[in-house]
């Protein structure tokens, strides 16, 4: 072999080698998932997040958990519930306001504490025992406005878990799944401090932990390879979570690859986002767009039923379809129109400008008079679509087909979100006749928390006070009920009420869109608000 030869070859395995060595690096490298999110903050992290049901999403279930876990395995039917941190659980015989937990044996948080049934109490005293040393006051009020039937709560052993309601609820598991569980130690090490939990960092059981956290910027969530579960555990090693709350920011970052994923991607740039080859995940899930009227303020126009349907009758649903570039559904009703729980209702709503002229005029409003509504609304926030275009387009709607007049007080999420939890005539209001506040409406449990004359604000989350007597008479017998056939016939007749009484302005439901890179493999979008993060794999 010539001296030329035998340099070539020495460089040839040098070169394989350094090859060898960056190919071996580069499966080294961690497997990073980056999400843009909508919120204009990350989500609270001690274990109860705020920013509504978007902090849940990725900075509630995927590090805490609960007693019941939402099922979010399939996407061909709403998700229902499964077994959590309890292992099964049963209403009492004999009392049907007492369910009996049954917890999960040889489960640890994070930090290596072991889950047991001192610790469900601990949590439980944190949101709803005042007095408490850990008590939270931020998380309490997000939790109590969730689970407004709760009486009392004890521990039976070591593993057996038991709560009283108010009264029975049938859905009660329904319930049960918004206290998240977090490690009491966690809580000790921060010095009793629930701002210093937040940086810790603090300390769950679920699938990922959170391992970095730097406020109004980013957080970071790591694979826990200890996860109980050990069917679930994420083929991910870290999860990167990004506000921006503006949608053209949020696509910038995708088609830079700055982000793999992004929640609500502008509708007109979904077809350039598919020949570019990125991916559209939409799919049908219980995420219903309203304006929520104020209707207990007798001062306000919407205390009027006839101007409630008249609204109704007053806007372009198939228009906002396709300024949403075909992302949402038109809604006239709390769930879709094909819905077995629907009912027969009286109204069927769609644009009739002539019908919506007509109601507004019994109430006493024409072009001399005009109706004029103020309306808190949102810059962007989690379920809240795309609030300025939406919202803009509904006051033209409205002014056009029945001369309503609309003016918009625009502030940011969390502090629109406040109105839930307040009576329409406290400034969290804002002085509004309807706030536009996007919600779920998955369950008889969602029924319930917005629409339940019983769950009037502050102590449950009918923000509006609407109150219809035939809707709680249905949900009374329904509350009672154990039969599953009968609760569905039972909602459909409280259903048909939110249909002819409207609390809310009927607009659209949301096809929950996300954007993400080709990377990205293994997502199932299900029917919720919830996803699973532990399936998602990059390529």
């Amino acid at each position: 072999m010539t001296w030329k030869n035998r340099l070539w070859g020495a460089a040839l395995s040098a070169a394989l080698m350094a090859m060898g060595i960056a190919g071996a690096e580069a499966q080294q490298q961690p497997k990073t998932l980056r999400i843009a999110m909508t919120a204009t903050d990350v989500p609270t992290t001690t274990g109860m997040p705020n920013n509504g049901f978007e902090g849940m999403r990725f900075l509630g279930y995927p590090v805490f958990e609960s007693l019941v876990l939402w099922d979010l395995s399939r996407a061909d039917q709403v998700a229902g519930i499964k077994p959590g941190l309890a292992e099964r659980w049963e209403q009492d015989a004999n009392d049907p306001r007492i369910w009996r937990f049954h917890l999960r044996r040889g489960v640890t948080f994070h930090d290596g504490t072991p889950f047991n049934a001192d610790a469900v109490l601990w949590n439980f005293d944190r949101f709803f025992k005042n007095d408490s040393p850990q008590f939270d006051a931020t998380g309490s009020a997000i939790t109590r406005g969730r689970i407004p039937v709760l009486e009392s709560y004890r521990k039976v052993d070591d593993f057996t878990f038991e709560t009283t309601t108010t009264r029975p609820v049938s859905y009660w598991p329904y319930l049960a799944l918004y206290v998240l569980i977090t490690s009491p130690n966690s809580f000790e090490q921060a010095g009793r401090d629930w701002a210093r939990v937040a940086a810790l960092p603090p300390a769950g059981t679920g699938p990922f932990r959170l391992t970095r956290f730097v406020p109004r910027q980013s957080a970071e969530l790591s694979r826990n390879d200890n996860y109980w579960d050990a069917s679930r555990r994420a083929k991910l090693d870290r999860i990167v979570l990004l506000p921006m709350p503006e949608a053209n920011t949020r696509l910038a970052a995708l088609r830079s690859g700055q982000v793999d994923w992004i929640e609500v991607p502008p509708p007109d740039a979904i077809g350039s986002l598919r020949q570019a080859g990125f991916n559209i995940v939409t799919n049908s899930y219980p995420h219903v767009w309203p304006w929520v009227f104020a209707t207990g303020r007798a001062s306000s126009p919407v205390a009027d039923v006839r101007v409630r349907q008249a609204l109704n009758y007053c806007i372009d649903r198939e228009g906002m379809v396709q300024l949403l570039n075909g992302t949402a559904e038109p809604s006239v009703g709390f769930v879709k129109a094909n819905d077995p729980t629907f009912g027969n209702p009286q109204n069927r709503y769609r644009l009739d400008p002539a019908r919506g002229r007509a109601l507004l005029a019994e109430a006493g409003y024409n072009a001399q008079r005009p109706l004029t509504l103020k309306v808190g609304i949102s810059n962007s926030g989690s379920g809240q679509m795309l609030p300025l275009p939406m919202n803009e387009f509904l006051q033209q709607s409205l002014q056009q087909n029945c001369g309503v007049r609309v003016n918009f007080d625009v502030v940011e999420w969390n502090t629109l979100l406040a109105a839930l939890r307040f009576p329409p005539d406290q400034p969290a209001w804002l002085g509004a006749d309807a706030v536009n506040i996007s919600l779920y409406s998955s369950d008889a449990s969602a029924f319930a928390r917005w629409f339940l004359s019983s769950n009037f604000a502050p102590r449950g989350s009918n923000n509006g006070h609407w109150k219809d007597d035939q809707f709680d008479a249905a949900f009374a017998e329904l509350e009672r009920e154990r039969d599953p056939a009968k609760i569905s016939q039972l909602l459909a007749t409280a259903h048909a009420r939110l249909v002819d009484n409207p609390p809310w302005l009927w607009i659209v439901h949301d096809l929950n869109p996300r954007a993400m890179s080709r990377r990205v493999t293994g997502f199932t979008s299900a029917q919720s608000w919830f996803q699973d993060l532990t399936t998602i794999d990059l390529r």
